[in-house]
């Protein structure tokens, strides 16, 4: 099978750990950002992941692509239940920490973003959401008082046993890591004990890398 992807893309990140945590090859193809006929040709829509089955056809959302490839995987499956406290935490997270990472992601040389007309696209698009890059990322100060405000209730949430962040991998982790991943983005971030040993634990188990020798 073959995923196609952005680097930078958290819906992606769910995508690739699943083949990382039931162990399964992958190959993964980069497309450029600004590309709309390649992934309008498979799935009708520009958005990614886009998974190719091994009969070839397309398949697009990356939770019907995580749990696809956890059935074909033939290990059982992800437990589904998501704690409402940290569903909560996600929620609260999510109203800002693009405010902090996506003015980044530019900047850090991603295959995504190797033309100016590929960084240009994603800058329109999301500055739509977020506003201007420049004035988010001069704010850093604020949005990292406000993570380092929540990561510790994040902290108290963790498992120090097994991968998962509730101990065994599950859905939880499909939704959470790929969050915390794409922080890692960001300098300055203080990161408690707990979410770090997970952040590494499930990096590896989950065969994605993190950004932090890249850090701005």
């Amino acid at each position: 099978m073959k995923l196609y992807i952005y680097d930078h893309c958290p819906f992606c990140v769910r995508a690739r750990m699943i083949f990382g945590l039931r162990g399964l090859p992958l190959e993964t193809e980069n497309l450029m950002n600004d590309d709309e006929a390649t992934p309008i040709g498979m799935i009708g829509a520009k958005q990614v992941p886009i998974l190719q089955k091994e009969d070839g056809s397309f398949m697009g959302e990356s939770l019907d692509i995580v749990r696809y490839v956890d059935e074909q995987a033939g290990q059982g499956r992800l437990k589904e239940d998501i704690r409402p406290e940290l569903q909560a935490w996600l929620d609260k997270v999510g109203e800002y920490n693009n405010k902090l990472v996506q003015p980044r992601t530019v900047k850090i040389g991603l295959p995504e973003f190797a033309t100016p007309e590929a960084v240009k696209y994603f800058v329109d698009k999301k500055e739509q959401n977020i506003g201007n890059f420049d004035t988010n990322f001069n704010k850093t100060a604020q949005y990292l008082e406000r993570i380092n405000t929540d990561l510790p209730a994040l902290d108290g949430l963790i498992s120090n046993e097994g991968a998962g962040v509730n101990g065994e991998a599950a859905m939880e982790d499909i939704l959470l890591f790929p969050i915390l991943r794409n922080l890692t983005v960001t300098r300055g971030i203080e990161w408690p004990q707990n979410v770090m040993d997970y952040l590494m634990r499930m990096s590896e188990a989950g065969g994605v890398d993190l950004y932090f020798d890249r850090a701005l």
